[in-house]
């Protein structure tokens, strides 16, 4: 295949920028403009001179020659100084000697076409590389490192062996009993659709490892949701006044606390207006409600219970919620009996309090981050949709005849085949890539 190049390092000042080449041919390109006094052997750093229209430059050059490399192809990596200018010099070089720009993830669907990883695996190295958490760090790790791609094929050669009975059944009737190589197939289904039921079981805390916890402030008008955002964040993000109905739309701000992600979410004070901007962001909070994973009811401890007040606990009854009475700092009027927290958003009294609350409702001792657990939703999906399959290949072995058996046995093998890109769409696979940055 035609050589490739990018950058494959953040472009600008810095200590190193790596510019690397891949495709058939990329080492007699390097060498066009690169020169040193020692012979170039694969894997091995070599310090030369990249020189070009002038442009001159002292640099490391590592060759990885095919098929042990990343892609599968001839990869060379030129290592020079961190410089916005120099590394577009050394990429422009290149180009004009025989190389293409790569397009976003183009390094790595090569290695996919070359059968160095799977599809799931690729997806597991752009979690690696976004992840904001330990935990997605370590659940991006495990499906990188092929841990999905393992449980997916063992469960796919038990289907193949299956299939090769009941081929050899319908091949040679005479010597084969077809009851019994149904009930046989029916056994196996079963211990797959058990494995099935295991890795979808993790899809729950999967999603609160990649999406994490939705928690929604809420509260009538100046009881101190935004001062409570900013000490949550521990930084100045929402805009804090005396002046009743400052915030007028949803702000969405995320930290990393222990092993997972919180995602806050200011709102506009709940309360009867007739100012249509905020009637709009009134509208927009209670619209937030309804998709959020927990609720953050804040109260003013230095006063009654209002109307307002009322309303708020009665809109979020039913959800899960924390309230929080504000305003320690002052003397305390407001007796409910909710359990609640009482803080101070203006000092940061029992902030970390909130946090923990928050973590322990969804998260403390509920993530093993050890094992595989799913993230992704296009490998929920395919498993979902093989786990519905293979129930109805279970009922099958019942009535049916073996050549419809074996249909369905291709079909839950096929499903399967998504997942590591076997049998998954061009247009899918294309779209996976185009989420890599460029370089990668």
């Amino acid at each position: 295949m035609k050589p490739i190049v990018a950058v494959s390092t953040p472009v600008g000042a810095g200590a190193i920028s790596i510019v690397r080449l891949s495709g058939d041919g990329a080492l007699d390109i390097a060498l066009k403009v690169f020169s040193c006094k020692q012979k170039i052997q694969p894997r091995l750093v070599t310090l030369g001179t990249f020189s070009y229209n002038g442009i001159k430059e002292r640099c490391l050059l590592v060759y990885f020659k095919a098929p042990h490399s990343y892609t599968g192809e001839d990869i060379v990596e030129f290592q020079c100084h961190g410089g916005e200018l120099l590394t577009r010099e050394v990429l422009k070089a290149l180009v004009e000697n025989g190389a293409r720009l790569a397009e976003n993830g183009e390094f790595t669907k090569r290695a996919f076409l070359n059968g160095k990883v799977s599809l799931d695996s690729a997806e597991g190295i752009i979690d690696v590389i976004n992840a904001g958490t330990e935990a997605e760090l370590k659940a991006g790790y495990n499906l990188m490192s092929g841990k999905l791609y393992s449980e997916v094929k063992a469960l796919q050669e038990s289907i193949t062996d299956e299939l090769a009975s009941i081929d050899m059944t319908l091949d040679y009737p005479e010597h084969d009993d077809e009851g019994e190589t149904l009930a046989h197939t029916k056994n196996v289904l079963v211990e797959v659709e058990k494995k099935l039921n295991e890795l979808l079981s993790t899809a729950s805390a999967g999603k609160l490892i990649k999406s994490g916890v939705n928690a929604i402030i809420v509260g009538k008008p100046n009881v101190g949701k935004s001062s409570l955002l900013n000490a949550l964040l521990g930084e100045d993000r929402a805009i804090v006044t005396d002046i009743a109905g400052t915030t007028r739309d949803t702000i969405t701000e995320s930290i990393s606390y222990k092993d997972i992600k919180i995602n806050f979410i200011d709102t506009a004070g709940v309360h009867d207006s007739t100012n249509l901007v905020e009637q709009l962001g009134i509208d927009r909070t209670k619209k937030a409600l309804e998709s959020a994973d927990i609720v953050l009811l804040m109260l003013d401890s230095s006063s009654k219970l209002s109307e307002e007040d009322r309303e708020l606990l009665k809109l979020t009854e039913n959800k899960k919620r924390i309230i929080i009475l504000n305003k320690a700092d002052k003397k305390k009027a407001l007796e409910i009996k909710d359990k609640y927290i009482l803080i101070s958003a203006k000092n940061g009294e029992n902030i970390e309090r909130v946090k923990e609350e928050i973590y322990s409702t969804f998260a403390s001792g509920t993530i093993d981050t050890s094992g595989l657990i799913l993230t992704n939703v296009r490998h929920i999906e395919a498993l979902e949709s093989a786990h519905k399959i293979c129930e109805e290949t279970i009922d099958a072995c019942e009535i049916h005849t073996p050549d419809i058996v074996s249909f369905m046995l291709k079909e839950l093998w096929a499903e399967l085949g998504k997942i590591t890109g076997e049998t998954e769409t061009e247009s899918i696979i294309d779209a996976i890539f185009s989420k890599f940055c460029l370089g990668k």
